[in-house]
């Protein structure tokens, strides 16, 4: 495994590259989850985010 210098070097060397390395967090973790876990998480976002009002329409699974 990797240790903690080495990541934040590699995340160092990626934002000195002009990468956003909150982004660049967020899709290692995406990474990490499988797709269903992934497809589950979506669609409870987006289903926050309807009743909040900051999306319109349905969420995906209810359109199909």
């Amino acid at each position: 495994m990797f240790e903690r210098d080495d990541i934040k070097d590699v995340y160092g060397e990626a934002k000195s590259m002009g990468f956003d390395t909150k982004i660049l967090k967020k899709v290692i973790a995406l990474r990490k989850k499988d797709d269903q876990e992934r497809m589950e998480e979506e669609l409870i976002l987006d289903t926050y985010l309807q009743a909040l009002g900051m999306i319109e329409g349905a969420p995906e699974a209810d359109a199909a």
